[in-house]
């Protein structure tokens, strides 16, 4: 990942509202979450969601699909991959001696990789 796309993302992510539609869409999981629900659970008006939503996907960090007459999106999870990578290359100068910390912030039921 080229600096300049981690800084968008990061960007993107660097403001509460969108920090926590985010957090939301992935704990929703791929499925995701139509606008209206996601609104009501982050507690903005739509048009203020719309917003945020518009800034996190040209970051790369949310999708969209339509299902009749309803938007679901999705938080991207190869990009929040992606993004974590580029955090931790060469963590502890490559050694990895403080990688098992970040497990242990993790859930206890992992997604699975994409294939």
């Amino acid at each position: 990942m080229k600096t300049a796309h981690a800084v968008a993302k990061l960007a993107a992510l660097a403001q509460e509202s969108r920090l926590r539609i985010f957090r939301l869409l992935v704990q929703a999981g791929p499925e995701g979450m139509n606008a209206g629900a996601i609104a009501e659970a982050v507690g903005i008006p739509a048009n203020t969601l719309s917003f945020h939503i518009a800034h996190l996907a040209r970051a790369g960090l949310v999708a969209a699909r339509q299902e009749s007459r309803f938007i679901y999106y999705s938080a991207s999870y190869p990009a929040m991959d992606e993004l974590l990578a580029f955090l931790t290359d060469n963590c502890c100068q490559g050694e990895g001696q403080c990688l098992p910390r970040t497990v242990a912030a993790s859930t206890s039921k992992r997604r699975p990789r994409a294939a």
